[in-house]
């Protein structure tokens, strides 16, 4: 099948043709007609299955179809993601496959000034995409008109769930005409989506590329056992000695991501944090500074990852497991994009065997252990308790405080709206 079976108009396959694309992935074949049926639509697919063009090429083609009289500050379209990274991703896709249509889009999201974005709306655009809080703040001072909203796009609603974006998403909807066409993306069918799908579309078609919890087949995954305290030298010593360029790395925490970064840079090794506490500028430029490999290691935290897009990534590294076991399935998502060959290695102390085993029963599968012999672990040290991190769920699953519901707390959420 290609590009030119699906019902997209000729601007849009000049486009796909000049980004060097033929076929479509799974996740396009299936999502493009039914979005240009005008269908809602529940998709669950695995990170780099080309989702983003999933939904980004049949919303191009459906306002090319119509062509209303806006009003000051209306909109005909919204993309919400969780993250500021996924929002500036997903507007660089409308940017690119919209290269030869009249659309004006605007990107919206914490962490820069909020004049430059409101001077874009007043001046009129068709596309919005946001992250909630940024674009709740600007809903709430009148400054965007939904009410000519015709297609509604969440995009990793998951993860939006996940870090408290809910109440933000609801007051939005409220603001936003009942008849629309939503479109909502996941990683997986979670109970959670379920019930958010439900109050939000109608009659959906459900679309599903790959089965829910598993891994991509193409990644391969590796344990090594190690002390907490030789990790960051086990680390160093692989990047070192498999002559890794490009490595991705996953802390639980900010401060260590913070501290990981300092230590590599001290053993010679270029790197970079990127966490919620960076600034939007420092985290755009550890991020572009590694996809140009000005640096080799990018470390991060679960939540300033999400929304990473990095072709033919090589490698990810779990310094710290994740307290989720859904994270995990995120986080070696990062690799392994697009039919690429990826690799994931955890680094796992003795603290961290029950969330092992709870990843590996949450995805169906043991991962292979490799011993390093220089790095055993030493068996006189006893576990402590994991420390849950600023983004853990724990909390929001076991029926916490209102604040926890939020993802935490609220100083996350702000984060993304500064």
């Amino acid at each position: 099948m290609s590009f030119h079976t699906l019902g997209l108009s000729k601007p849009l396959l000049k486009a796909v043709s000049q980004e060097g694309y033929s076929e479509p992935t799974p996740i396009q074949k299936k999502a493009i007609p039914v979005v240009l049926e005008g269908r809602d639509v529940l998709a669950a697919a695995q990170t780099g299955t080309g989702k983003t063009a999933g939904f980004t090429l049949p919303l191009l083609e459906k306002l090319s179809q119509s062509h209303p009289k806006m009003k000051q500050k209306q909109i005909r379209a919204l993309v919400l993601t969780p993250t500021r990274e996924l929002a500036a991703q997903v507007a660089q896709s409308v940017k690119t496959y919209g290269a030869h249509m009249p659309y004006r889009s605007a990107v919206i999201f914490g962490g820069v000034g909020i004049n430059p974005q409101l001077s874009a709306l007043r001046k009129g655009v068709e596309i919005v995409i946001a992250t909630p809080g940024r674009l709740l703040d600007i809903a709430s001072q009148k400054c965007i008109d939904f009410s000519a909203l015709e297609v509604l796009i969440l995009d990793e609603a998951d993860r939006m769930l996940d870090m408290g974006f809910i109440h933000d998403i609801k007051k939005l909807m409220k603001m936003m005409p009942q008849k629309r066409q939503t479109l909502l993306f996941s990683a997986t069918f979670s109970p959670e989506i379920k019930k958010l799908a439900s109050g939000l579309l109608h009659n959906p078609k459900t679309i599903e590329v790959a089965r829910e919890n598993t891994t991509a087949e193409q990644i391969s995954q590796v344990v090594h056992h190690v002390d907490k305290s030789r990790k960051r030298e086990l680390l160093s010593q692989l990047i070192k000695t498999k002559k890794w360029e490009q490595v991705l790395v996953f802390t639980r925490t900010k401060h260590g991501a913070n501290r990981l970064t300092k230590q590599l840079e001290e053993s010679g090794i270029k790197a970079a944090a990127i966490h919620g506490n960076k600034s939007q500028g420092a985290r755009t430029k550890a991020l572009a500074d590694f996809k140009a490999r000005k640096i080799g290691v990018l470390v991060a935290t679960d939540i300033a990852a999400r929304g990473i897009d990095i072709d033919q990534l090589p490698h990810v590294v779990n310094y710290e497991l994740p307290n989720v076991p859904e994270d995990y399935v995120h986080r070696i998502g990062r690799t392994g994009r697009a039919g690429e060959k990826g690799e994931a290695v955890s680094l796992v102390c003795v603290d961290e065997h029950k969330l092992l085993y709870g990843i590996e029963k949450f995805i169906g599968s043991k991962i292979e252990k490799v011993d390093i012999e220089a790095f055993r672990p030493d068996p006189s040290i006893k576990p402590e308790p994991i420390q849950n991190g600023s983004n853990s769920r724990r909390r929001k699953r076991t029926g916490g405080s209102r604040s926890a519901s939020h993802g935490g707390s609220n100083r996350q959420r702000s984060a993304n709206r500064r």
